[in-house]
């Protein structure tokens, strides 16, 4: 099969026309030349998707599990997910059943993990290999499961269950033992009520043939494995929640429902040794303390040098209201209190040895908690956080779209990340994290902060972090329309431009802003100049009744005159339309800003009413040009950002408008900000009254429209705006940033209207402009009319019923010129990318960033500043270009400037794209594409030939559309809340993803026994064995009903199951297993005897020569 579709690769690739199907045509056939026919090397061979990683905090977390060998950490989820980690190593594995995680058990150091979930299934993991999978499963029929416990070095597991029982299950074919522990049994005979569920199971330590059962109600029994009898039985009043054994097995502690600790003496079990409540204050009139919260979980741990540790939750005081969640440790007479952010979940003591009847020596506590992960250092006295290595915090505030960069300067990523050292906390241990679970990714947020993180190994890492809010004051109580809005979230990131090279940044929000970020080495004390532009509402849909002039003519800059706004009768000013209108205040006064990037340029879209504006569905900044173009719903806004002022803004309809109809009066534009311009309405010049044609109201707007619009800014401003030492425009193309733009939602009306291949003739210009909006700008060379006959700087805008091409020819004249050519697509625009004749990616122009405060050579200086080319579209004869337009139905390719359409696929029938963009992949270009019903799809350019079309995630949650983006081979969106899922569609990444990931599990000795010294062990009670397989046997205890639970294999191989599985095959795996650890016993053991022999006959000799010596000495002599 891969044979056949490599010879329909080879044969679509000949040809142009899009053999093989007929999926990519042309519009005409035969019109592409034959200097054109690009070799695509790319085929369905090299593209594969699967998922690589999964980066930030699991979401909604509710069991926590540690293997203290491996240093491996497992969270259990309830959307029945679990995460594994350890230094270097994420590791992301899922049920198919669904059900949340209710607890998680490892069996340390031998590479395996036991879940429960809420189904009442047990499920065995394999973690020898890189991805791991599920061995076996146990589904109990007809009881609910509370509690597992693995003791150490076994391989039976107890599980607890709601009615009380016991059972116990083979970990190594995974099935149930005939043995059982029934409620009615455990208890008292003359007990008349249930003891209710099985809250927790464990070993007595130093003595393996004791097991501790507790249950709800206050019931706590201790077993007789061996004689199975009940050798001491407890009645509490209070329910218990938890039990921590100390490590000789003499003291237990429980913790119980009113917030009471008691401890337990195994000599003397009728009543608690001691009882005490940590947070409750005694009362004056009677002698019981006062109530207080449940305490869910106590641990108990023991250390040489000092007093042993009591680490617990809850049990904070009912009468302190607003008290936060709290962790307590209690270490001899002091008390801590560590408060958290967020409720905890669970915790574990971490312990430097894995055997339950040694001293634990703890040297950290692990704290789950709902949105975070701390771990507290044990060996200070006022009990440091460690700082987390991962990411833990990505959901501080609620991510609101996403950006992926391949090509970024590694000195770039250095910088960043010596400028967020200085951005962290202080106050974290000094010392090394004991366990945990160059290319950047950007994540905005809720809060106005944008985040910086280096995911060029399969972890992630925070860089550097810019926040929003501090540009604008702190917004107060709006009034009007809109105000909730406003108040709400008024700082919400909707999109994020960032060029690499040049170092800037544009920062879109919701609320109708954007901001320019230059970067900075060193700090700087500057003021940020607001740029106000005002447009008209929605609502206003009139006609102006006689033409007016769309050429601005020339103001003095020195003129403040406020005018009146459109709509407003009585002369409303612009400051009265500020006090209403419901937008965020920009500091205006000179602040000092820290090395990084810094503010130099707000743009705020308001209207001239005072309702609330519309959003930025469209954004691209250029450094080589100097312009922000900005699309706001059915308006454009062009910006001078060196100068800071605005250049025009233009309404969609004066682009194309219906030759029938009067051009809508321009929008009044103010600026406020010093030596900027103001723009006011003049008449219509006549070489636009006379370009209308009389017919072309009837047709589609497919042929050009001759619409120009000319800007001469003054010599004075146009000298300052390059400066002296800034070359001028010129032909370039260069590895550039990569713009985001988020489409503009449709109803389902517009969305099938805007779908149709034709428009109907009866729509006028007033019902269009209503329909259309911006959805996607792009700077770069490209030619603006057929008879062009060289490139020039220009800004392709993308609409949701077509393409308009606009072309900003800039020289050092800096004027302006509208071609008003449209090139109509299917479909909401989403990307623009533009191909040489080898059918190589031409990128966007740009200036190199170079230090202000450095002093260089000019000549030095100015080369450095020149845009770099890295294309070799310049050696093609006739100086063209292929232009490529993604919308969310179709993909066109345009020769230009002819003006042709060469190729043409639709994408999608029955969905549509969500995003687009044209990616490197195996040293060609293609053009990869996410559809809403969770396809990506990958077409070869420039033919536009299908390579890919895998079903991968359907879309269930806007959250996935919103933060879905490419980069290279790879794609990451926002899984959850709390989770970003990288995807990869590059099969070469596929083929070396298994050595990328990293090992969960790595062959390590256990270690050894402590040794107790002679007097200890010989007067002090000895450690009692338990055969657990003469007692839970098939031979000795029967087989359990087959109704009480269900086997269910896992997909796993006979290897991988290490002979669990039964037969011959299984029984020779296991013989071979077991062969390998003698033959590595043996091995060892001959290693130690020779070491002893030679040990001893160096002691024979150093004996030999000692005895030689003092031969012939006599006493004295000595």
């Amino acid at each position: 099969m891969k044979k056949f579709r490599r010879v329909l690769d080879g044969l679509t690739t000949s040809s142009p026309a899009g053999v093989g199907g007929g999926a990519a045509t042309p519009l005409a056939p035969g019109t592409v030349p034959r200097e054109l026919e690009v070799r695509e090397t790319l085929v369905s061979d090299n593209f594969q998707v699967c998922k690589t990683t999964r980066h930030g905090f699991p979401f909604q977390p509710t069991a926590l599990a540690f293997d203290p060998i491996q240093k491996v950490l497992a969270i259990g989820c309830r959307a029945d997910a679990i995460r594994l980690g350890r230094p270097g190593v994420d590791c992301h594995c899922q049920h198919e059943s669904g059900a949340a995680v209710l607890q998680v058990q490892f069996l340390i150091n031998e590479g395996a993990l036991v879940t429960a979930c809420a189904d009442d299934t047990l499920h065995l993991w394999n973690l020898r290999q890189k991805h791991p999978a599920v061995l076996h499963s146990l589904k109990f029929n007809r009881e609910r499961i509370t509690f597992c416990h693995v003791p150490f070095q076994s391989k039976w597991l107890y599980v607890g269950t709601e009615r009380g029982n016991t059972h116990i299950v083979n970990i190594e074919s995974f099935i149930l033992s005939g043995y059982v522990i029934m409620w009615n049994k455990a208890i008292e005979l003359s007990t008349k009520t249930h003891p209710g569920p099985v809250v927790h199971l464990s070993d007595r330590p130093r003595d393996e043939a004791k097991l501790l059962i507790a249950f709800e109600s206050g019931t706590v029994v201790q077993w007789d494995l061996r004689a199975k009898k009940a050798d001491f039985r407890i009645q509490y009043d209070e329910a218990i929640r938890s039990v921590g054994w100390h490590h000789e097995g003499k003291l237990f502690m429980c913790s119980h429902a009113d917030g009471s600790l008691t401890t337990w003496n195994m000599r003397n079990t009728t009543k608690p040794f001691q009882v005490t409540f940590p947070h409750g204050k005694t009362q004056k009139d009677s002698k019981k303390a006062e109530s207080c919260k449940p305490i869910p979980k106590v641990e108990f741990k023991t250390t040489r040098s000092s007093e042993p540790f009591i680490v617990f939750s809850g049990g904070l005081s009912y009468d302190k209201a607003g008290k936060r969640p709290a962790l307590t440790i209690m270490h001899g007479k002091s008390v801590t209190v560590l408060e958290m952010d967020h409720p905890i979940v669970d915790f574990l003591v971490l312990c430097e040895t894995p055997y339950p009847n040694e001293v634990q020596e703890p040297y950290a506590v692990a704290v789950l908690l709902e949105k975070d992960f701390i771990m507290v250092d044990l060996t200070q006295s006022n009990f440091p956080v460690f700082e987390n290595p991962y990411p833990m915090d990505i959901h501080v505030s609620p991510v609101t779209c996403t950006a992926y960069f391949t090509e970024c300067p590694a000195d770039l990523i250095h910088v960043l990340y010596s400028l967020g050292i200085m951005q962290k906390k202080q106050g974290f241990s000094h010392k090394v994290r004991p366990a945990s679970a160059t290319t950047p990714v950007f994540h905005r947020h809720a809060d106005g902060s944008v985040k910086f993180w280096d995911a060029s190994a399969m972890t992630l890492k925070m860089l550097y972090m810019v926040k929003t809010c501090k540009v604008f004051e702190k917004p107060k109580a709006a009034e009007g329309r809109g105000s909730e809005v406003m108040e709400e979230d008024p700082y919400v990131v909707q999109s994020v431009i960032w060029c690499p090279h040049s170092q800037l940044l544009c920062v879109v929000g919701f609320s109708a802003y954007a901001i320019l970020y230059r970067f900075n080495k060193h700090d700087a004390t500057a003021e940020i100049v607001p740029l106000e532009v005002y447009l008209q509402s929605e609502t206003e849909d009139s006609v102006s009744p006689a033409p007016v002039d769309v050429h601005p003519a020339t103001v003095d800059p020195r003129i403040r005159s406020p005018q009146p706004f459109p709509g407003n009768p009585g002369g409303t000013t612009a400051s009265s339309v500020r006090d209403s209108a419901p937008y965020l205040k920009v500091k205006t006064r000179a602040a000092r800003m820290p090395a990084g990037y810094q503010a130099q340029l707000v743009i705020q879209i308001l209207t001239a009413d005072g309702d609330h504006p519309q959003q930025i569905t469209g954004v691209d900044v250029n450094s080589a040009y100097g312009l922000l173009a900005l699309g706001c719903g059915n308006n454009l806004v062009l910006v001078d950002y060196l100068q800071k002022s605005l250049l025009f803004c233009m309404n969609i309809q004066e682009l194309h408008s219906d030759p029938y109809l009067r051009v809508r009066s321009p929008h009044k534009i103010k600026q406020f900000s010093t030596g900027l311009t103001e723009l006011s309405d003049n008449p219509v010049p006549s070489e636009l009254e006379r370009s209308r044609s009389p017919t072309s109201g009837n047709t589609e707007c497919r042929a050009p429209l001759s619409l120009s619009l000319s800007l001469s800014l003054t010599p004075a401003v146009r000298l300052g705006r390059r400066g002296p030492g800034r070359p001028p425009f010129r032909k370039a193309q260069s590895a550039a940033c990569m713009e985001i733009s988020l489409p503009v939602s449709h109803s389902e009306e517009s969305r099938e209207s805007s779908f149709s291949r034709s428009r109907s003739s009866s729509i006028s210009s007033v019902d269009r402009e209503a329909k259309e909006s911006i959805t996607a700008l792009h700077f770069m060379e490209s030619f603006a009319r057929k008879t062009d006959a060289a490139p020039s700087p220009s800004l392709w805008v993308g609409t949701s019923l077509g393409v308009v091409v606009l072309s900003v020819s800039l020289s050092l004249s800096l004027s302006l010129c509208l071609s008003g050519t449209v090139l109509m697509v299917k479909g909401s625009v989403l990307r623009f990318a533009s191909l040489d004749f080898n059918g190589s990616l031409i990128h966007t122009p740009y200036e190199v960033w170079q230090d202000p405060h450095l002093q260089e050579n000019p000549e030095r200086s100015r080369r450095c500043k020149l845009p770099v080319s890295r294309s070799s579209s310049q050696d093609v004869p006739g100086e063209g270009h292929l232009a490529v337009v993604c919308s969310e139905k179709q993909a066109k390719v345009f020769l230009m400037p002819a003006q042709t359409c060469l190729y043409a696929h639709s994408i999608t029938e029955s969905s549509f794209v969500l995003c687009a963009d044209m990616v490197s992949i195996c040293n060609s270009v293609c053009l990869a594409c996410f559809c809403a019903n969770g396809h990506i799809m990958t077409l070869s350019l420039p033919s536009l030939r299908p390579l890919l079309d895998g079903s991968y995630l359907p879309l269930t949650d806007t959250r996935i559309a919103r933060t879905f983006c490419f980069a290279g081979g790879q794609a990451l969106y926002l899984d959850s809340p709390t989770e970003i899922q990288r995807v990869t569609y590059s099969q070469e990444i596929c083929d070396n993803l298994q050595d990328l990931l990293g090992e969960l599990f790595i062959p390590l000795e256990t270690p050894e026994v402590q040794n107790r010294g002679f007097l200890k062990g010989f007067f002090g009670s000895s450690v009692q064995t338990l055969d657990r397989e003469e007692l839970f046997g098939e031979a000795a205890a029967g087989k359990a009903s087959r109704s009480l639970a269900q086997h269910i294999p896992g997909q796993a191989s006979v290897e991988i199951l290490r002979g669990g599985a039964g037969g011959v095959v299984g029984e020779l795996a296991k013989a071979r297993l077991a062969l390998d650890e003698r033959g590595q016993r043996l091995g060892e053991l001959e290693e130690r005897t020779s070491h002893m022999m030679s040990s001893a006959e160096t002691f024979s000799k150093h004996a030999h020569e000692l005895m030689l010596k003092c031969k012939d000495k006599k006493w004295y002599q000595f």
